[in-house]
This record gives C-alpha cells, sequence and structure tokens, in this order.
C-alpha cells in the first residue's frame, strides 16, 4: 500500500556555507545512487530578506520504489526517541492539504553526522505529501503513525 506520494528534501545555502558539502549531506538521505536512478538535485537562487544570495537544493522523490527506501533510510537514521517526537507532535506537523512536516538539524549532520530533529533554525526541511483514502486528516495520521511506530 502506498503511503506517501511525494517527498521533497530542501536545503538553503548561505553565502558562508561550503555548498559542496551541503550537498554531499543532503545526499546522505539518500542510500540509492541518485545519479543511476535519474534523481536530480535542483538548484535555485534567491536572495534573502537582507539581499543575500540563497541557493536553495531539492531531491524530489515521486517514485514509489525511491519513497520506500527512502522511509526505511529514515526509519534506520533516526532514533526511538525521535521517532516518537515526530508521534508526539503529529498533529502540528501536519498541514491541511497532508503533507507531514520534518526539519533536521543541519549544523549537527554537518559537524558530528547526527540526523537530528529540530523545530526551528538552519536545516533540513523534509516534506512528506502522505498519501490517505479517503484523503482526510484522520487518515492521513494515521499513515503517519504506521509510518513512524518504533
Amino acid at each position: 500500500m502506498k503511503n506517501i506520494h511525494h517527498i521533497w528534501l530542501t536545503v538553503y545555502s548561505k553565502p558562508e556555507d561550503n555548498e559542496s558539502e551541503i550537498i554531499e549531506n543532503l545526499k546522505k538521505f539518500i542510500s540509492f545512487n541518485l545519479e543511476k536512478e535519474k534523481v536530480n538535485i535542483s538548484r535555485k537562487s534567491a536572495a534573502s530578506v537582507e539581499e543575500r544570495k540563497i541557493v536553495i537544493f531539492q531531491i524530489h522523490l515521486e517514485k514509489s520504489r525511491h519513497i520506500n527506501q527512502f522511509v526505511k533510510d529514515i526509519n534506520s537514521m533516526l532514533k526511538p526517541e525521535q521517532k516518537e517526537l515526530l508521534l508526539n507532535q503529529k498533529e502540528s506537523r501536519l498541514d491541511s492539504e497532508n503533507h507531514f512536516f520534518i526539519r533536521f538539524d543541519k549544523d549537527k549532520l554537518l559537524k558530528e553526522n547526527k540526523f537530528f530533529i529540530t523545530d526551528k533554525g538552519n536545516c533540513y526541511h523534509l516534506k512528506m505529501s502522505i498519501a490517505a483514502f479517503p484523503s482526510t486528516r484522520e487518515n492521513a495520521l494515521k499513515v503517519v503513525e504506521a509510518i513512524f511506530e518504533n
């Protein structure tokens, strides 16, 4: 059964960031070969409020085999207490369109090679479009529970 329609993994790179290091850490979320599987890392430029140049890198997964592998990988990266945190916060992490959001601390990944959930700051953004049938919030929350149960 399909639990997720799409996954977007996004990170913002500031001028002082090392872009190649940011991209390498973005790839750590994915266990399969992006090039071989023809999954691209898109790159867009934007300006911040202070008019500083920001680069936005994003991986978009839409094939079931990629999504299933990604979810399996994320579950293996997260400690039981982090999964419990996600389940406790599931209501606030799910929006009205059944998108589920997680943020991973960018500095912890860059400096300590740890996948650590955060609610603010400099982070990798994960957005998952939850597949719930019928598409209700209640059903989407049940899918989230099934994804992150220990």
